[in-house]
Parts: structure tokens; sequence; C-alpha cells
């Protein structure tokens, strides 16, 4: 479990189906995605960073606002295929009434603590549709920077940014 200010994060249950579907189901909340998930790809996507927690150790976990124990959504490391190389990745999705209080900035610095304690990773990255000013922003609040756009099918363009870890030994 990670624990912020104002937040803690946790391993999903199949318990967080509802919540997680309420979100991932929206239409504005995954305008940058291919489609919005439908319940099958909501569970799965539960079943997936299960597995991750069991192969890596680590995965999304569940966003969860400590003062009244709400699930608001998800953040955390998994390993994407970003340009034809696995790297680690963070991603975070925040139910939209949530949206512009700084909790994906929270969870996401947090995560990103949590990466460069608990891993050899030398980088971090964070990748979106490069629609997604809203991500690749949040991930300059972490202190990310641009790396790439490239071409690929889910996204037509996809922004790519990254921070290293020596870079976070200078802060």
């Amino acid at each position: 479990m990670i624990e912020t200010e104002r937040l803690l994060l946790r391993e999903y249950t199949m318990d967080d189906f509802d919540a997680l579907y309420e979100i991932m189901s929206d239409a504005e909340t995954m305008q940058h995605y291919p489609a919005p998930f439908d319940e099958a790809r909501t569970r799965r996507w539960i079943e997936w960073n299960l597995e991750n927690y069991s192969q890596y150790g680590f995965g999304l976990w569940a966003v969860v606002l400590k003062e009244t124990g709400e699930f608001i959504g998800d953040c955390g490391i998994t390993l994407q295929n970003i340009d034809g190389e696995i790297l680690p990745e963070i991603g975070y999705h925040i139910h939209k009434k949530y949206w512009r209080y700084g909790f994906a900035k929270e969870a996401a610095h947090a995560v990103l603590d949590w990466a460069f304690e608990n891993t050899d990773y030398p980088s971090i990255y964070s990748y979106c549709k490069y629609t997604n000013e809203a991500s690749y922003k949040t991930a300059e609040a972490i202190g990310m920077h641009f790396e790439k756009e490239y071409h690929d099918k889910a996204n037509m363009i996809t922004h790519v940014s990254v921070i290293h870890r020596a870079a976070t030994r200078r802060r």
C-alpha cells in the first residue's frame, strides 16, 4: 500500500469492479482510448493487474480517498510496449468528478517515488494519445519531460514522457 496526504493506493480486488466500471465505461473519461470499456474488458483490466502484482510485484493500484474510503481511480506501474520496447510506465485514470483536484498528480508522484525506491529501472515513462494533454501535463507535473512522439495504430500519434533516476537524485 502507498499512502499520500489525501490518498491510499492499494491492490485491486474484484470488489472494485463497480467503481472501476463507472470510470472506464464513461465516454468522456475514455475519449483518448479506442472505446470505453464494457463489463468484460473492465473485469479483464482487474485480472490483468492481479496478474501483474503476482508476476512483477506491481501494477495499477486502486486510488482511494483516505477521508472517505471512496474508490476514485487507479494509478501505478505497468510494463508497456512503447515504440517497440517494453518499458515501465506510470498510468492513471481518475473519476471525472475528481478531475482538477490534483489527485492524479499526487498519486503519480507517489508511484514514481515507489518505483525508484523499489525497482532498478533507470527510467520511468508515461505515454498517451497525443490529444490527451491532461495526461502529459500530469506527467510533466511530477518531473517528467517530453521524450518523443511516434506513429502507431492505437493512438495515431503517441506522446511519450520520461524521467530518469539520475534526475531524481539531483532534487
